[in-house]
């Protein structure tokens, strides 16, 4: 990856790569996706087995070291891993967490993390969330001039 990138391209790179990673693994990748919590997951990824796998993006060891929350994710996937660029020193990544790479276009799983099962209530819930987030954004791409309107009325952004 181009070391000029600034630290926001670097995410998006990054973000993209995890998000085709996703696909080419028949997950389908929702970024920006808000959970209960107040929180927001950098990316979601809804598994043909009906798992929600949390992505959360990192641009660099200071983004890394900066924060604390996402140690509140692990309550919201059946599974958490980190997506990093090839520069990041993936030293810093608790070994209980997943590890996906990206070269700046794709991405690979370095290292898998434990499956731990969301509870069928806390599953039901974020299923539902992640449906009417995912609908509302097509509806809006279908009808930009409605988007506003859609996400009032979905109450999903």
């Amino acid at each position: 990856m181009p070391l000029d990138l600034t630290i926001p391209e670097r995410t998006a790179s990054t973000c993209r790569a995890a998000m085709r990673f996703c696909a080419r693994h028949r997950w389908a990748p929702l970024a920006e996706m808000p959970i209960p919590c107040g929180r927001r997951l950098d990316i979601m990824a809804l598994t043909p087995e009906g798992c929600l796998f949390a992505i959360e993006v990192k641009s660099g060891p200071r983004d890394f070291l900066s924060d604390n929350k996402w140690h509140e994710y692990r309550a919201w996937c059946d599974r958490l891993y980190f997506a990093v660029d090839c520069d990041f020193p993936q030293e810093l990544i608790p070994e209980e967490i997943g590890l996906i790479v990206s070269d700046g276009f794709d991405a690979v799983m370095l290292r898998d993390t434990e499956h731990q099962p969301l509870a069928g209530a806390r599953r039901k819930s974020l299923m539902h969330r992640y449906a009417v987030l995912a609908a509302g954004r097509l509806a809006a791409a279908m009808d930009p001039m409605g988007a506003q309107e859609m996400r009032a009325a979905l109450l999903c952004e």
